[in-house]
């Protein structure tokens, strides 16, 4: 929205380089009472491969089994690509440090606020003065691509410099630029005039995701796409808003984040945002989700019936392995010294064997293995079920308190002004976001559970007194 490409004193319009801006959304928005902000955000330079010298990098291969995003995907048949791995030295941040005055975002040129973790390498320079190197990485655009991303070099510097910069790095002497790195400022709406549904609250059937609710990032974009598309899907149909709670996805996190608490930097998804991450792992993620995805539509029933039998198998052979006694014995005994832990004088369950760090699944299997083959996905069930009970339980009983306080709804006309005890600055909060339940609203900045205990009280109030009306 309203983008503006940096690179030095130059400005120009754009969505980023190459592509047009978006304009008159942000203005119609205001005009309609919407409130915006600006942000900034940046990407480093492309280099052509050729006129790299690879092999003064650190070369850092794919994983050889990569884990793709798709359960569905049972192998990868591109080729990987390797990453390499540079510095940058004193030469690299003098050159920055002589120049700074023709960065857009130290020449005063940019007011938007930026990432916090993703800083451009002028603020590194900056920032951090005690740093004679840092890290960059340099990654290929695609598999039939020339370009190459330098990762760690981004900045607003006019060409002339960024080539002085790019080409005071070790193997990049020769190197030639074939994109600028620039940085780019774009307006955003307060994302707390959102509904948990991403349904603007001034406007119904108007969602907002991605980019223009304050994020940044292309999976949280995405993430927010699906989410918005999902409920404005659901009013059409009629139904209930799609709603993950802070237990159940990470989707579930950024954007009660953002509904509840706002945002005035570009946000960023981290796993410790999450209170719940134990709960909310890529190992789990379908075998979580794919029932909803079904009821949405989303996801097929072969898709639901394999997860379904995974859970199924999960459960029975993690009452086997708590169940069944393994005996010492010879064989056994000379197993676990090959393992490097411990031997067995009495009968032990296969539950405690597993618990050890030096044993796997695979392990057990060697020694007592289940009546009938089981899915990979289930023996790494079972195994990560087993070795983290005691955590995963504890968990379990945080997200059983958690959504005690998310069962006590909130009325939609609930009047704050009446709840005596609560300060000026929670009830103004409290209006504009509007919290759904009890739960969401002792997440707003500043809450209390002093506050939390006054609200519940007015809450119950109110209840004893509808129901005695009615």
């Amino acid at each position: 929205l309203n983008g503006v490409i940096h690179i030095g004193e130059n400005k120009l319009g754009g969505g980023r380089i190459g592509e047009k801006a978006s304009k008159g959304i942000t203005e119609q928005l205001i005009e309609l009472g919407f409130e915006s902000g600006r942000m900034k955000t940046g990407t480093p330079p492309r280099l052509h491969a050729d006129t790299i010298d690879f092999s003064k990098f650190n070369i850092h291969h794919s994983e050889k089994e990569p884990k793709p995003f798709s359960f569905s995907t049972t192998h990868i048949t591109n080729p990987m690509l390797p990453s390499f791995m540079g510095s940058t030295n004193e030469k690299t941040h003098d050159i920055i440090r002589q120049n700074l005055k023709y960065s857009a975002l130290y020449g005063g040129h940019i007011k938007g606020k930026s990432a916090r973790y993703c800083p451009s390498f002028e603020d590194k320079i900056v920032k951090f003065p005690d740093r004679d190197s840092h890290h960059i990485i340099l990654e290929y655009e695609g598999i039939d691509s020339k370009e190459i991303y330098a990762s760690g070099l981004g900045n607003s510097l006019p060409l002339e410099i960024q080539y002085k910069v790019v080409r005071s790095v070790k193997g990049l002497e020769a190197a030639k630029i074939m994109r600028p790195a620039y940085a780019i400022e774009y307006d955003y709406i307060n994302p707390l005039e959102l509904s948990p549904a991403l349904e603007t609250k001034k406007i119904n059937g108007l969602f907002l995701a991605g980019q223009i609710n304050g994020t940044s990032g292309y999976e949280e974009a995405g993430a927010q796409g699906l989410w918005a598309g999902v409920n404005a899907a659901c009013i059409v149909q009629k139904r209930d808003p799609f709603i993950l709670d802070r237990s159940q996805g990470y989707m579930g996190v950024m954007v009660d984040d953002l509904v509840t608490r706002g945002t005035n930097e570009p946000y960023r998804m981290f796993t410790s945002r999450a209170e719940y991450r134990l709960m909310l792992r890529e190992d789990n993620a379908d075998l979580r989700l794919s029932k909803i995805g079904n009821e949405l539509g989303l996801v097929d029933d072969y898709t639901l019936k394999f997860c379904e039998e995974i859970e199924v198998q999960t459960q029975k052979e993690i009452g086997r392995v708590k169940r069944t006694v393994v005996k010492p014995s010879q064989a056994v005994n000379n197993f676990l010294q090959k393992k490097g832990t411990n031997e067995i004088t009495t009968g032990v369950k296969l539950e405690q064997l597993l618990k050890r760090a030096e044993l796997d699944y695979g392990s057990l299997k060697e020694i007592c293995p289940p009546p009938k083959p089981l899915f990979t996905r289930t023996e790494e069930q079972v195994e990560i079920q087993i070795k983290y009970e005691g955590y995963i339980l504890r968990q379990l009983n945080e997200i059983k308190k958690y959504k005690d306080l998310e069962k006590i709804t909130i009325p939609d006309k609930f009047n704050y002004a009446n709840a005596h005890g609560l300060s000026n600055e929670l009830k103004e909060k409290l209006c504009q976001i509007l919290p759904k339940s009890l739960g969401q609203a002792s997440r707003i900045d500043g809450m209390t559970p002093a506050a939390i205990s006054v609200l519940m009280v007015a809450i119950f109030r109110l209840s004893k007194q509808n129901q005695g009306l009615t």
